[in-house]
């Protein structure tokens, strides 16, 4: 953080919810505290730890030897709604200066230049809300057929409006959208499951809030081992159906949901087949069943809970 920065108010808030990844945040707030831009900024540290908050206390150290503004804190329900609403809560109550929230993951590091492109973006085009790029760095090489795994493909492209956002792993929200819905927006009903961060942009994109992708706004995610198995994408295929289902229960006609899920699952169907007949790769087909099969358990009442972790 250079000179500047530190005596200019309090411009953007950096939030970096966490779990059980110490020296992921390690990495992460490396990279968060090498920024070098005109934007003074603040970091937000949410350990969702309760029992162990060994990444609450590593943040207080670096950010306390890097004299950044800092608020480090501990939220003890479980669970990755808690955790991020804690995360932008204590944000906006606590840098009234600041009109820019931008959220990282724990997994990912921000590239030289982040902040100020995505801050620039959002002052320049008056958007509610600015996305970046996540490209994805894998621990261990991956079969070719995981690397163009739908799962791993996002938004891309040239810097342009956008019609909403998919995830919270890279973007900026603008202080004027919080004061909108709140400065806790995420759903608790997406705690366990995930997919707050969808349901919350769906909700911006019905508002009518504004939406930018930013190209020059990168960050890299490490994608570690056991996230590249057949077994984990697997899950992951049915979990984003049933994250794609509840959103749709919450913003949709209940007869608009049911159809849909009747052609989901016909189309999901076509296209698996059409993706084996073209890559003859089984992992490759089966996402868009899955996705179908997600919508349908989800539909019964069973949703997966991946971010619910025993004690």
């Amino acid at each position: 953080m250079t000179e500047q920065q530190r005596l200019s108010p309090i411009a953007a808030v950096i939030c970096v919810p966490t779990f059980r990844r110490v020296e992921g945040l390690r990495r992460t707030l490396q990279s968060v505290i090498a920024q070098r831009s005109d934007v003074a900024f603040a970091v937000v540290v949410v350990d969702n730890d309760g029992a162990d908050p060994r990444g609450a206390a590593l943040a207080r150290e670096m950010l306390a030897t890097a004299g950044v503004s800092h608020t480090v804190l501990v939220e003890p329900e479980q669970g990755n709604c808690h955790a991020i609403n804690r995360a932008f809560g204590a944000a906006v109550e606590t840098y009234p200066t600041a009109d820019f929230f931008i959220m990282i993951d724990d997994d990912e590091i921000a590239l030289p230049g982040w902040l100020q492109a995505l801050v620039d973006l959002s002052r320049t085009r008056s958007a509610d809300l600015v996305g970046g790029p996540v490209f994805r760095e894998f621990e261990v090489r991956p079969a070719a057929a995981v690397t163009r795994h739908p799962l791993f493909v996002s938004i891309d492209g040239e810097t342009r409006p956008i019609d909403q956002l998919h995830g919270s792993g890279n973007c900026l929200i603008h202080r004027r959208v919080f004061e909108r819905f709140s400065p806790r927006p995420f759903d608790l009903r997406f705690n366990f499951l995930g997919g707050g961060d969808m349901e919350f942009f769906t909700r911006c994109r019905l508002a009518g809030l504004t939406t930018w992708w930013c190209a020059e706004a990168v960050v890299h995610e490490f994608v570690a081992p056991d996230r590249i198995t057949a077994t984990f994408l697997t899950k992951r295929s049915i979990r984003t159906g049933s994250i794609n289902y509840l959103v749709d229960r919450l913003h949709k006609p209940r007869g608009v949901v049911l159809l849909k899920n009747v052609a989901s699952l016909a189309l999901g169907i076509a296209r698996s087949l059409k993706t084996l007949i073209r890559t003859g790769s089984p992992l490759l087909a089966s996402h868009p069943v899955l996705m179908s099969a997600g919508r349908i358990i989800a539909s019964l009442g069973f949703l997966p809970k991946p971010y619910k972790s025993p004690h």
